[in-house]
Parts: structure tokens; C-alpha cells; sequence
């Protein structure tokens, strides 16, 4: 076997994910097996053809993780991974490889491996690159037979096939899948193969493993967009599900794109399978031509552009991540703002204490309730902790599995105690019984319209204090989670308003906190803000 060149760096000190599990452990000798089978393959593209495919030090970690992270049974912790990279960093030829590894050394009977995207086309780039490195692997093309017609490669040695599948979703249903390549899941027109593919389709397998590849995309619709919020939530901190693999190469929308050290951050094979010269040429087209601009950003630098935008970016909300001094609340003029739910859903109710000087902030208290019964199977379907949030009392949480809005009238009845409540702005659906019970208990209680005339003002308001780290929310991490999820709807005069429709999670608290941010600045010296400098511009 020839030497690893010194241009293509090992991977140093590999430590295993931080998404192991308490129950799992790294088993080396099963990632050395893996990488020792991958790096017996040879490449098959440009320079490096017919050259042994030394895995990359990303590309390493990737498979190390995947393949030598086990349960207490031995069986691969990880059942999905999802790779988002910018274009020609190697992924097509790691998934080729994964693709045989699961056909040929992964020690599954019968093995069925498919490979899937859009169309079929797109599904044999990933095809082609496997079939040519079996054809430069005698040990592996002696037991084969490759089948160029309808893609397909047989390994006679356990009944297995790699077969690649067209588009049809009908035709997918009762594949008995132990392993599944999709390429460019951002192309996906819809939701629908993915589905089919790995809904219960590897239930028979004992290690089923879904390999999804993909550059990022433009439509923030689409399941890929959920994938990829997914493994930023996961790699943030933000959700858990420990099946699944995040990795993300790629800028936030934040980041500057034109500086060359952020290249880096989304292309980890640049210098190697990119050389830097190219890159530099393609940014100087799009600088030149503005439709080129999405494309390099895209493709290059693995940015998700065009179509919906998150509200509120994580930089812009942590502004307000201070800690909030509860007893110098006690007693202090406040306004309140209540997002009911449905009887099964989150009610949320947030107080905003209005500063009293130049020098004092805006301070919001949330407050959350969601029926006990639905939280282990709100933790199962989103990935989303909430049963953690309970037990760190961000979460409050009614007996039955509806919510028991008497329950939340008693607690808000006592927050008027403690707080001098001015005002409580409702969303005039639903509420009826509700308001008619806390005006009863002395509550001034004002209907909130949920349309572009009512929200647009306070919600610009709301970013703009934002922006400005006027708004202290003592880093409340369900607040953080909804603030993350909010996307907003635009009319034709640039008013904007949260749309619970478009967003990807709840953001309930997130509306509540307008509205009552709204009833604070309606109050301020009798006048309105909106009067004064009229409505900022978006």
C-alpha cells in the first residue's frame, strides 16, 4: 500500500462526539476498520485518480464517529448523519465509500444499500464513483457484478446489492433498507421520499444507517431546511436526539462572506480538493455580477439564501442574556401579554417591566405551561427538551393531557401580587371564559389583533430594542428556543407580523412579549413611541 503523502493531513487527536450517549463508548477497532477499508479504495476524479482515497482529517472524524461510537449492544449509537458541505469538498466520494462499506465489510446479511436524490441522475454521481473504485479493487470486483444499465453492483459474498432508485416514491414502500445514500436532500421537491426511506423502512436491520449528503439550498420549506435546522439546533445545545449526526460546514448569515478566513469554515478540503485560486476567482465574479452573488454563497460557502430568514439571529437576541434581579421587580409597574393556546398546546404569558429611567432596560419575565401528558411524546416527535425545562422550572406543566387554564388564572392571579400589572394584551381566539375570569379578579385585560395593523409596530419595536441589548431576558432558555424559531410574514407596505404557520417551532412566548411590549410603549409618558419617530423601516 503506498504512503499517506505529507500534503494530506491525519487526523490528530481524534476525540469521539460529544453526542455520545452515557450508555455508549468508542470502539476503536471498529473505526480502524472502517477508515483501513475506505483508504484501500482508490479516487477517481481529476489529480487524485487512482490514487489511494486518504480520508481527510474531517472526512476521518465523520467516519470515526459514525462507525466507532457504539451502544452498550455494540450497534452503531448513530442511525442518521446528515453532512452539509460546500460543493467539490469530497462528500460524493466519502458517500460512495460509506456506500460499499455497508454492502461489503459491515457484516450484514442480505444487504441493501440505495442510493437516492431528486432524479435519478442525480442519484448515480454517487453510483458512478462507487462502481469505478470496485472496478481499481480487485478484492472487492472478484466477488462483484456490476449491473451499468439499471445501476445496480452485487456482492455475491452475503446476497447484498447497491441499487439506485429513481424518483417514484410509490414504488419505494417495503424496502428493507440497511443503508441509504440521498444526495442533494436540498433538492428534494418535497418531504415525501425521505419519508418513505426512512420511516421504519430499516425496522428490520439491526443498524440501519441513513447517509444524507447535500450542499445548502433556498428554500427554508423544505425538509432539507428542517434537517439542517435540526442539526444546528442538536449542534447547538438547542435539541437532543442522539441517533442522529449533525455536521454542518457552512457561514451564518451573519458572517461576513467577502473576508477569505471565513472560506475556510465551510470548505475544510480547501487547498486540497478546492485550491484556493478558483475560489478567489468565482468570489470576483460574484462581487462583478449581483446573480452570481447567491450562487458563490450557496455553493461556495454553504450559506442558505433567498426565501425565509429567522426573525431574530442568535447574536442579536443573546444581547440580553443578563441576569435579572427578581426582588427589585417586586411591586414594580409592569404590563402583561397572553398567547392562549389550544387545550393541548403551550400557553405562554410574559410580563415587561417598562424601564423608569434613560439608564434602566426593558425587563421580560416569561412565563410557559404545556398539559403533563404530552411532554414525553413532545420530547420524542420535535427533539425538543421539555421535560428538562420542567425539571429547571423554565416549564410549567398542568395535570391531564389538556391544559387547565384555571390552573394558569391562579397563577397569574398571584403574579398580580407581586407585580403591579397594569394592563394583560389577549389574542382575541379563545379567550373568552379566560378574560372574563381575570377581569373578575380585578385584571384590565385588552384585546390584541394578531394582523399586520396591530403587531407590525410593537414586533419592529421589539428587534430594534433588541438590536440595541435593550431587552434583559435572563437568558430563559425556552424564550431563546422560540426566539430562534420565529419567522415573520411581509405585506406589500413592509408590515410585518410572526407567523406561527411559516415558523419551524413555537414561538408563543416570543408573541406574547410583543404584545405586551406594545401596552408598555402605548403608556410611556401617555404617548406613543410610534407617534414620536414613527415606524421603522425593514
Amino acid at each position: 500500500m503506498e504512503t499517506r503523502p505529507d500534503s494530506i493531513p491525519k487526523l490528530q487527536n481524534y476525540a469521539p462526539s460529544r453526542f455520545m450517549l452515557p450508555t455508549s463508548h468508542y470502539d476503536q477497532k471498529k473505526a480502524d476498520r472502517v477508515v483501513r477499508f475506505i483508504e484501500q479504495l482508490k479516487h477517481t476524479k481529476g489529480k487524485w485518480a487512482g490514487k489511494p482515497f486518504w480520508l481527510f482529517p474531517w472526512q476521518e472524524q465523520v467516519i470515526r464517529d459514525i462507525f466507532g461510537i457504539v451502544d452498550e449492544r455494540g450497534k452503531r449509537q448513530f442511525r442518521t448523519a446528515y453532512v452539509e458541505i460546500g460543493k467539490k469538498n469530497g462528500k460524493s466520494e466519502l458517500a460512495a465509500a460509506v456506500a460499499l462499506y455497508l454492502l461489503y465489510a459491515d457484516g450484514e446479511p442480505s444487504a441493501e444499500v440505495y442510493g437516492a436524490a431528486a432524479d435519478r441522475q442525480q442519484a448515480s454521481i454517487v453510483f458512478d464513483v462507487a462502481r469505478q473504485m470496485v472496478d481499481m479493487t480487485p478484492a472487492l470486483l472478484k466477488r462483484s457484478k456490476i449491473m451499468g444499465a439499471t445501476k445496480r453492483i452485487v456482492n455475491y459474498q452475503n446476497a447484498g446489492f447497491y441499487q439506485v432508485l429513481s424518483a417514484e416514491v410509490g414504488t419505494k414502500h417495503g424496502l428493507n433498507v440497511s443503508g441509504l445514500v440521498l444526495d442533494e436532500v436540498h433538492a428534494q421537491p418535497n418531504r415525501q421520499l425521505y419519508d418513505v426511506l426512512t420511516k421504519g423502512s430499516g425496522d428490520a436491520r439491526e443498524q440501519p444507517l441513513y447517509f444524507l449528503i447535500t450542499t445548502a439550498g433556498t428554500d427554508r420549506e423544505s425538509i432539507c431546511y428542517e434537517l439542517h435546522q435540526k442539526a444546528k439546533d442538536i449542534l447547538d445545545g438547542r435539541k437532543v436526539d442522539p441517533t442522529f449526526y449533525p455536521v454542518v460546514y457552512g457561514l451564518a448569515d451573519d458572517d461576513d462572506w467577502t473576508d477569505e478566513r471565513n472560506w475556510y469554515k465551510a470548505n475544510p478540503s480547501l487547498g486540497q480538493t478546492i485550491q484556493i485560486e478558483r475560489v478567489r476567482d468565482m468570489f470576483r465574479e460574484a462581487l462583478d455580477n449581483p446573480a452570481e452573488e447567491n450562487v458563490f454563497k450557496q455553493l461556495r460557502l454553504n450559506m442558505w439564501v433567498s426565501s425565509l430568514t429567522r426573525f431574530i439571529p442568535e447574536h442579536i437576541y443573546d444581547l440580553g442574556d443578563e441576569p435579572i434581579d427578581m426582588e427589585s421587580l417586586k411591586g414594580r409597574d409592569c404590563y402583561g401579554g397572553l398567547d392562549l393556546s389550544s387545550t393541548g398546546d403551550i400557553t405562554a404569558f410574559v410580563l415587561m417591566f417598562p424601564p423608569r429611567n434613560e439608564e434602566e432596560k426593558y425587563i421580560m419575565l416569561p412565563f410557559f405551561w404545556v398539559p403533563e401528558d404530552t411532554i414525553p411524546i413532545r420530547v420524542r416527535r420535535a427533539s425538543v427538551p421539555y421535560d428538562i425545562w420542567r425539571k429547571q422550572g423554565y416549564l410549567n406543566a398542568t395535570e391531564g393531557n389538556v391544559i387547565h387554564y384555571g390552573f394558569i388564572e391562579k397563577f397569574i392571579e398571584k403574579l398580580g401580587e407581586q407585580y403591579h400589572i397594569l394592563e394583560i394584551a389577549f389574542d382575541r381566539w379563545g379567550a373568552t371564559q379566560m378574560v372574563q375570569d381575570l377581569e373578575g379578579m380585578g385584571f384590565t385585560v385588552v384585546p390584541f389583533g394578531q394582523g399586520y395593523k396591530d403587531m407590525s409596530p410593537p414586533t419592529k419595536e421589539f428587534y430594534k430594542l433588541l438590536m440595541e441589548g435593550r431587552i434583559i431576558h435572563g437568558g430563559n432558555p425556552v424564550m431563546r428556543w422560540m426566539a430562534g424559531n420565529v419567522v415573520v410574514d411581509r405585506d406589500p407596505a413592509e408590515n410585518i407580523k410572526p407567523t406561527k404557520a411559516k415558523s419551524a417551532e413555537k414561538i408563543d412566548g416570543i408573541v406574547a412579549a410583543i404584545m405586551a411590549l406594545d401596552r408598555c410603549i402605548r403608556h410611556e409618558d401617555q404617548s406613543s413611541v410610534y407617534d414620536e419617530r414613527g415606524l421603522l423601516s425593514f
